[in-house]
């Protein structure tokens, strides 16, 4: 891991980004029976998906921490930008 990605993912308030494999965007999309475009965005350029390497069209899992729920996990899809 390099330094850059060490240092934006071990802050307190950023949560985790997982880049998901094509099987894995398959399953989430079938899961709730959605198009990609239908989930919330996030582009590019955002300091997370840089470090993790995302390119449009890909597939975000963000994994918070939650006082009540343990963890709570959201999906962003990569856009230009």
């Amino acid at each position: 891991m390099s330094t850059k990605k060490a240092t934006i993912f071990e802050h307190l308030l950023v949560p985790e980004h997982v880049l998901l494999k094509q099987e894995d965007v398959e399953r989430v999309l079938k899961k709730f029976r959605i198009k990609p475009y239908q989930l919330p965005k996030i582009r590019a350029s955002d300091p997370a998906a840089r470090a993790i390497d995302a390119a449009p069209g890909d597939l975000i899992k963000v994994i918070r921490k939650s006082p009540t729920a343990g963890e709570a996990v959201s999906y962003r899809y990569v856009v230009e930008g």
